[in-house]
């Protein structure tokens, strides 16, 4: 008998190149505080400006000097990388720096012998560094244990948008690239434009959301069992501490740098999926599954280390689970001219940012700006403008036979579990789902049709898969 293991190399162990350069995600608080700190001990305001510099100019510049990596870590040790506790207490690290960052930065915005362009820059530090740790609750809540989720929360407080928890992770995507997503800008909308609608869409839509999640459980809206209520108390206890202890003018810096925060996180959100459209499809009556083609992308490496690879964004939208260390680069991806940090900067300027990105929303539709998602009170002069292929016809999808049809049906009636083809969540009916209000011996069949996994948000029930 032939022994096959001789002739069988054994697998090769992938070392992760970017192993410590990882740590230059916590280091970024970090380095806002003790830039605080030395610009207190050494008489120097103008080191509490480094924060901001070094955000909008140093990074930037970074991210041209040295340039991108598309190279992706093999399948074969996603499992090793995920299991790697390493990677996560890097993301766990940030929220210590963080909160000294933001105690450190309202401590000294309250003294008295403080100058107003110091309270600025002091704004901008830890506005700039809740900001990105929105990035980091971003990261954990997408991740099944509890533990994580409530880090999520935490990193959220001192931004003052615990909605986000509710709102990113069961609506954003969701609804991502369509036009039920307020997270989610148009070709020809302005920054600005977009800002208001995205901030007051996000609070609805949390607040819609929990309230039917609530409602399935026969409870109030008001009750603290409200994930938004209970993020949102975390921020009333920080902010009414150092309130009590510094006064109100803390209490003002803390709501303002607050603003930033989110807005940062806005124009973030405001260029991942510019113009991009999920086509509806008539026969399902649904919109086409989010695919890479659905973000964009960047693949410059300083910004990805510092931001856990938010910019590899379409295999975060097609995999919300996968962990930071194992996204990947897709080809079909549209990519962005250049990272997220100067990207953002671009967007604050509309003319330059609808002159470099109209052109390539135009291009990855092939001309058919008719399938881009248009803002509408300009929607006819961007078509006069853009438009330079036919209207294509819709995508038809061939139907299952009638036979077909009904043994699927019966196989998924029959069937007690079910799985989630993208995440692997099984719902089971002897244990339902409480948290969802389904209790203990829920059928499927009474599971509403809109209902979408409750892990990864990105597979509805049809979608879902009967367990023999």
């Amino acid at each position: 008998m032939t022994n096959h293991a001789q002739h069988t190399a054994p697998p090769t162990p992938w070392t992760d190149q970017k192993y410590l350069l990882w740590l230059a995600s916590p280091f970024l608080p970090l380095l806002g505080f003790l830039s605080l700190v030395a610009g207190y001990l050494f008489e120097q305001p103008a080191l509490y400006w480094l924060m901001p510099v070094f955000f909008y100019a140093v990074l930037p510049l970074l991210d041209w000097l040295v340039g991108t990596d598309i190279n992706n870590p093999p399948e074969s040790a996603v499992a090793q990388l995920e299991a790697n506790r390493y990677y996560r207490a890097i993301v766990y690290a940030y929220i210590p720096a963080q909160y000294a960052n933001t105690i450190m930065a309202v401590w000294l915005a309250t003294r008295g012998d403080i100058s107003i362009a110091s309270i600025i820059a002091l704004i901008f530090s830890a506005g700039l560094i809740n900001g990105v740790a929105i990035n980091t609750a971003h990261e954990l809540g997408h991740k099944r244990a509890d533990l994580e989720k409530w880090l999520a929360k935490i990193a959220l407080a001192p931004v003052a948008y615990g909605h986000f928890f509710v709102e990113h992770n069961r609506g954003h995507h969701k609804n991502v690239a369509t036009p039920r997503d307020p997270a989610s800008s148009r070709m020809g909308e302005t920054f600005y434009a977009f800002l208001p609608r995205t901030m007051v869409g996000s609070l609805r839509s949390a607040w819609e959301l929990e309230g039917e999640r609530l409602a399935r459980q026969g409870k109030s809206v008001w009750s603290f069992d409200n994930e938004n209520l209970r993020a949102w108390a975390m921020t009333v206890v920080l902010f009414g501490a150092l309130t009590l202890w510094l006064g109100t003018g803390a209490l003002a810096f803390l709501l303002i740098q607050a603003f930033f925060g989110a807005a940062l996180l806005e124009v973030v959100n405001y260029l991942e999926h510019y113009g991009l459209l999920r086509q509806w499809d008539e026969r399902t009556q649904r919109y086409e599954r989010c695919a890479p083609s659905h973000s964009w992308n960047s693949n410059n490496v300083v910004t990805n280390l510092l931001l856990y690879q938010l910019q590899r964004h379409s295999d975060h939208h097609a995999n919300p689970t996968r962990r930071f260390q194992s996204l990947r680069h897709f080809d079909e991806s549209p990519q962005l001219p250049s990272g997220y940090a100067s990207m953002l900067i671009l967007a604050y300027f509309p003319p330059l940012w609808f002159k470099v990105m109209n052109p390539r929303v135009a291009k990855h539709y092939d001309g058919d700006i008719r399938k881009a998602h248009l803002y509408g009170p300009k929607r006819e002069q961007l078509i006069r403008k853009w438009q330079a292929a036919a209207t294509s016809s819709p995508q038809t999808v061939a139907n299952e036979k009638p036979a077909q049809a009904q043994h699927r049906a019966d196989e998924t009636a029959s069937a007690s579990r079910h799985r989630c083809t993208n995440c692997g969540y099984i719902y089971d009916e002897i244990h339902g789902n409480p948290s969802e209000g389904f209790v203990p011996g829920t059928a499927w069949k009474a599971i509403p049709a809109e209902w979408s996994c409750p892990e990864c948000a990105v597979r509805d029930k049809a979608d879902f898969v009967p367990i023999a």
